[in-house]
């Protein structure tokens, strides 16, 4: 991996070597006695950057990697995309997970890996990311395999039609061509597969942090494992949208079959090269360049306008039919993505999964809150009702207190009997009030 990041990595300017000596001698007073600019402008950097140069890993399909600095407007011709595809790929803005098929180039963003995959090879924005580097190892190991088993294919089909050839005297199998997926569909797999790795590895991680802490919080609910369970709850949701950001896209492109038939590169290219080769090898009205051609039997400005026509018009029946059985064959692709959406599809239900553990969670935390505030108002009830009935010796107390006489002050046991009585009155209001609130059920008694 040190050695990939080296070979990756672009080389250090002049410029940026020399900034010490280059400050110092800048820091120098001049002869005249003005004190020079203590700054030093590396012109070439900021020339490359007005230009737009951007750093870009290329992997062909011989597995050979390369570190090019390619501009905008050459990129955009170099791949016949628009400005508006590039724009995906551009670290500064944060952009949902896309996969685009154009004429020429898929346009992939999924997580860290933002590519561009032609038939020929793979652009990737230069960085020292962990996982772009993976990706670029991991293609290089593919293309090299791949390439051993297709010489190892070719020889087992050549052994065996010989042996066919020699017990027979013909040819049964015809097709000598390997079963294996196309450039672009290998690059396409391997970010697919970084991009479900990377989302799968995070649910994972947040499943180990999550349980504990929702048992923990289960077990005594404070202040501080409730705000760490908000955390929790905002990054499962984050990671829930991207996730299914990434599963609606290949859902997307599994229900579009036009959208998967612009995806294979290969054989689009394989078709304009045979197209143009065809055109080329055209007769040219049985006339031999050689023969000398006289000006009467040339064709006029109008024919030979039809014809350009109706050449134009011959490839564009000729890419429309290719377009079409391109269409109805489109299970290669789709049984990849297929594949993925379902790992995918796995990563999503495991989130939901959380998520419904967290909300089951919660309801539990608010059932337990909810007998806490019932338990309070039944104790606040009692309370109430307790003092009510205190309320009536106070009552009683306030009117044997007034100014006035009567015979019953004189008598030795009254206070004995106003007491008692006024004991027997609460009590029995007191239970009362229980048998009403039994009655109405409004606490457990």
């Amino acid at each position: 991996m040190s050695d990939l990041k080296e070979r990756l990595l672009p080389p250090r300017p002049a410029s940026a070597i020399n900034l010490r000596g280059d400050t110092a001698a800048a820091s120098r007073p001049s002869a005249s006695g003005r004190q020079p600019l203590l700054g030093v402008v590396d012109v070439t950097g900021l020339k490359k950057r007005g230009q737009g140069l951007k750093s870009w890993i290329r992997v062909d399909t011989f597995a050979n990697t390369q570190v090019i600095e390619v501009d905008k407007f050459s990129m955009m011709r170099r791949c016949d995309l628009p400005a508006r595809d590039l724009r995906l790929l551009d670290p500064l803005f944060v952009y949902p997970s896309t996969i685009l098929g154009r004429e020429r180039a898929i346009v992939v963003n999924l997580e860290q890996i933002r590519c561009i995959i032609t038939a020929d090879e793979v652009l990737l924005l230069n960085s020292l990311d962990s996982y772009v580097l993976r990706y670029v190892v991991e293609l290089q190991q593919r293309l090299k395999a791949s390439a051993v088993g297709e010489v190892w294919s070719q020889d087992s089909n050549e052994l065996v039609r010989r042996r066919n050839r020699d017990s027979n005297n013909n040819v049964l199998f015809q097709n000598s061509s390997p079963d294996y997926l196309p450039f672009e569909f290998r690059a396409l797999e391997i970010a697919l597969e970084a991009a479900c790795t990377f989302l799968d590895s995070q649910a994972s991680e947040l499943e180990i942090e999550a349980y504990p802490l929702l048992d923990e919080l289960t077990s005594k609910i404070s202040t501080l494992n409730l705000e760490r369970v908000r955390r929790l709850k905002s990054r499962l949701v984050a990671l829930t949208r991207r996730v299914q950001k990434v599963r609606d896209e290949i859902e997307q492109l599994m229900d579009d079959d036009g959208d998967m038939a612009e995806m294979y590169l290969t054989e689009k290219k394989k078709r304009m090269e045979g197209s143009l080769y065809g055109d080329q090898s055209l007769p040219n009205d049985g006339l031999s360049f050689s023969a000398p051609v006289s000006p009467v039997s040339s064709p006029p400005s109008s024919r030979r306008l039809e014809k350009s026509l109706s050449i134009a018009r011959s490839r564009h029946d000729s890419a429309k039919s290719s377009s079409e059985s391109a269409t109805e064959n489109i299970e290669e692709l789709e049984m990849l993505l297929e594949a993925y959406f379902v790992v995918i599809d796995s990563t999503l239900n495991k989130l939901t999964s959380l998520k419904e553990y967290i909300d089951d969670t919660e309801d539990f935390i608010n059932i337990q809150l909810d007998n806490v505030r019932n338990q309070l108002i039944q104790f606040e009830l009692l309370l109430t009702t307790a003092t009510f009935v205190v309320a009536i010796f106070g009552v009683v107390a306030g009117v044997f207190g007034m100014n006035f006489e009567i015979d019953f002050f004189e008598q030795p046991g009254a206070f004995k009997w106003v007491l008692a009585i006024t004991g027997v009155c609460g009590v029995l209001v007191f239970l009362a009030f229980l048998w009403f609130y039994k009655r109405r059920r409004l606490m457990p008694l």
